[in-house]
C-alpha cells in the first residue's frame, strides 16, 4: 500500500491519513505533550501471519509513560491492542510494518501542564526501515551533547519531547561526517545512541550500560540480554562504560525496535575490532530475526498474531 493513502486510527475512528488531524493549538502540538510506542510487526511467509512483537511489553511501558506524565487517560491496555489490530487489518498489511501508537494531550487552549483531554492515534507504515543485512555498519561519534537524566527529562518515559536530545546528538554527528552518535550521561559514562541502546563485546563478554545510566528501559535491550543467555550461553554485564573503553572493544552495536540490531564499525575515527560485523553480533541478529518471524517456538509468547 502507498503510505500516502493508508488508514490511521484516531479518536476511535479509522480514517484516511489526510483526515487524521490534530489541532495546532493542542498541547501535543505546541509543547510535545505526548507519549508513544514504536511497535514492529513482522510477516511470516511460512505461517501466512503478521506478528506484533512483544506487544504486551510495549503497552506496559506505554501505561508507565502515561502515569509518569500524569495524563488522565481513558485508555486501557485492551483498547491499545484492539485499536492496533483493527487499523492494521483495515490496511490489509501482509508485510513487515512499523506502528506508531501515540497518546497525546488534545484540545484547544490547553497549556504545557494540561493533563487532559487525552486522545490517541495509531499509525502503521509499510517498509519503514532498511534491513540490517543491507547495512554496512555504523560510524559513530561520541556527542558533545549530554544525555537527559531522571533529574530533568526522565528517559524512563517514552515522551516525544525527549527525542530533541537525540535529535541534537544525531544532527551533530551527521554534520561531522558520521552516521550517528553515542551520548554520554551526566556522569560522563556511555548512555545510549539516538533512539537506540548500546552494547559492546570485550573478551567474549557482552556489556551494556545499566538502566540507571539514563537509558530507556528498552524492550529490544531486554530481548538481547535474554537471548544471549538462553541461546548463546553469554551473560550480559550491565555496568558503566567509559568513553575510552569504546576504543578497545571487540564488537559494538546499537539496538531498538526501529534499528533492530545494527553493528558499529567505527567510533570517533577508530575501528571497532577489525572494522567488520563481529560473530556475537551476527549470531544475536540471526536469532533475533528467527524469533520475530516465528521460527523459534519457545518465543512464540512474544508474538501476537494480527490475523
Amino acid at each position: 500500500m502507498d503510505n500516502n493513502h493508508r488508514l490511521i486510527w484516531i479518536g476511535g475512528k479509522i480514517v484516511p491519513v489526510a483526515e487524521a488531524t490534530v489541532n495546532v493549538l493542542s498541547p501535543t502540538s505546541q509543547f510535545g505533550a505526548n507519549v508513544f510506542e514504536g511497535i514492529r510487526c513482522y510477516w511470516s511467509e511460512q505461517d501466512q501471519q503478521l506478528y506484533a512483537f512483544r506487544l504486551a511489553d510495549h503497552y506496559k511501558r506505554l501505561q508507565n509513560s502515561i502515569k509518569i506524565l500524569r495524563f488522565n487517560s481513558p485508555y486501557s491496555t485492551s483498547d491499545f491492542q484492539q485499536g492496533l489490530v483493527d487499523v492494521v487489518k483495515a490496511n490489509g498489511y501482509r508485510e513487515d510494518i512499523a506502528v506508531r501508537q501515540t497518546v497525546f494531550v488534545d484540545g484547544i487552549g490547553g497549556t504545557w501542564n494540561s493533563c487532559e483531554p487525552i486522545n490517541m492515534f495509531i499509525a502503521p507504515i509499510a517498509k519503514p526501515f532498511q534491513k540490517i543485512q543491507d547495512k554496512a555498519g555504523l560510524r559513530c561519534q561520541v556527542s558533545s551533547w549530554e544525555r537527559i537524566s531522571d533529574r530533568n527529562l526522565s528517559p524512563r518515559a517514552k515522551v516525544g519531547a525527549n527525542y530533541i536530545n537525540s535529535r541534537m546528538a544525531y544532527l551533530e554527528a551527521r554534520e561531522n561526517g558520521y552516521d550517528t552518535a553515542l551520548i554520554l550521561n551526566n556522569q560522563g559514562r556511555i548512555s545510549e545512541g539516538p533512539g537506540a541502546c548500546f552494547f559492546m563485546v570485550r573478551d567474549n563478554k557482552l556489556i551494556t550500560p545499566p538502566p540507571t545510566a539514563s537509558v530507556l528501559e528498552s524492550i529490544t535491550r531486554d530481548t538481547i540480554i535474554r537471548i544471549a543467555a538462553e541461546q548463546l550461553g553469554i551473560e550480559t554485564q550491565e555496568r558503566d562504560i567509559d568513553r575510552t573503553e569504546l576504543y578497545i572493544c571487540d564488537e559494538a552495536f546499537l539496538c531498538g525496535s526501529a534499528m533492530e540490531i545494527t553493528h558499529i564499525t567505527n567510533i570517533d575515527g577508530l575501528a571497532v575490532g577489525d572494522g567488520k560485523l563481529g560473530k556475537i553480533t551476527q549470531d544475536l541478529s540471526n536469532i533475533y530475526h528467527q524469533i520475530i518471524t516465528g521460527q523459534l517456538s519457545q518465543y512464540k509468547e512474544w508474538l501476537t498474531p494480527i490475523y
